[in-house]
């Protein structure tokens, strides 16, 4: 059932679950955040016109409502952008790379929403409908530098009344990072770790297990991961692998002189996990698991169970709307009532004076 809060983008609500790849975010659980009345975005395979269309196809037999997906501009992905417009997706998020104003109009001639992970000024002067505002705090790739609270909003102030929704990533895993954001001028949020620990990611349950068991102050921020073909910094559980790996030299790289630590089933085909490869183990993964990489912001530690899409967006959103409320009491109606006291008793003295 559709939860309805904070609509934004045309979608129910404002909690959108991040393009996790390689297959993270796949068509479960995007359709039961779409079912959820949230944004679900397809992590969508690289550059493969026929594969993305078949992810897409999987994902509307199982909800009839919108949906988007997410594409990686630091590679070549034409064939899988032209899948998303011909098939008319509610929206677009792209990230890293430059997305030029005139594929914004394309876009948007296909009836698609355009969001980005980028500069806001450049997102803004392309065109986007939506601005990202990711802090380092947040788990898996990131391209930034800044704590979410300070970057946020001078996001916000940037867009000011410009028709661009903004909306925040990074370290929020329960409501009050949700209202948090929403105090800082983002209209909604988007999340990946939370997301991870639900029923419907697909991702090993070794992998969701192991968010149960960190908190804010086992996460690292590193490039050892994906050398080979994309240097680029991401977060990640500081597990005992990475501990011991996290310092290791510049050359070192997942290349093929690396051993191989497991195999993967991933859009169809076979991957070759070696060590230090980027790619998290989903449920088809054989290895070694315990030296992969685990992808995780440092909201972390408030992530306690796994639960269903639905159940995560429900609470969120009951929750949300309980903390405003006592907010809304304690700070407004409190102050409201204590000034109309103090204003008849000032006007009663003066009256009998």
């Amino acid at each position: 059932m559709a939860v309805t809060f904070g609509s934004i983008l045309g979608f129910d609500n404002g909690i959108m679950v991040a393009p996790m790849g390689a297959d993270v975010a796949g068509s479960a659980l995007v359709a039961a955040v779409a079912n959820a009345g949230g944004i679900g975005l397809l992590a969508s395979p690289v550059n493969s016109y026929d594969l993305t269309v078949n992810l897409i196809t999987a994902t509307k037999k199982l909800t009839t409502k919108p949906f988007g997906a997410g594409i990686l501009l630091e590679f070549d992905n034409t064939k899988s952008i032209q899948a998303i417009f011909d098939e008319k997706l509610a929206c677009l998020q792209v990230y890293w790379g430059d997305f030029p104003k005139e594929m914004v109009d394309e876009a948007h001639k296909a009836g698609v929403k355009v969001g980005s992970i980028k500069d806001a000024e450049k997102a803004i002067a392309a065109g986007v409908d939506c601005i990202i505002a990711q802090g380092v705090e947040a788990g898996g790739h990131i391209i930034g530098t800044v704590g979410l609270i300070a970057l946020l909003p001078r996001v916000v102030d940037l867009v000011g009344d410009r028709d661009v929704t903004v909306v925040a990533a990074g370290s929020i895993a329960d409501a009050r990072g949700y209202v948090a954001a929403l105090a800082l001028g983002a209209k909604g949020i988007c999340m990946g770790t939370r997301f991870v620990a639900t029923k419907e990611a697909y991702a090993h349950d070794f992998y969701k297990h192991q968010l149960l068991q960190y908190t804010e102050a086992d996460t690292d921020r590193t490039d050892l991961y994906s050398r080979a073909t994309w240097r680029a910094y991401v977060r990640c559980l500081n597990t005992p692998f990475h501990n011991q790996w996290k310092n290791a030299p510049e050359t070192v790289e997942n290349d093929d002189t690396q051993p191989i630590v497991g195999y993967s089933i991933i859009n169809g085909g076979e991957a070759v996990l070696r060590r230090f490869n980027g790619n998290t183990p989903n449920p088809t993964t054989a290895g070694e698991l315990e030296n992969m990489v685990y992808y995780a912001g440092q909201g972390v530690g408030l992530i306690t169970e796994i639960l269903s899409a639905a159940d995560v967006i429900s609470t969120f959103v009951e929750d949300a709307k309980k903390i405003i409320t006592d907010l809304n009491d304690k700070y407004v109606a409190a102050t409201t009532s204590t000034t109309t006291d103090t204003t008849t008793t000032t006007t009663t003295t003066t009256t009998s004076s």
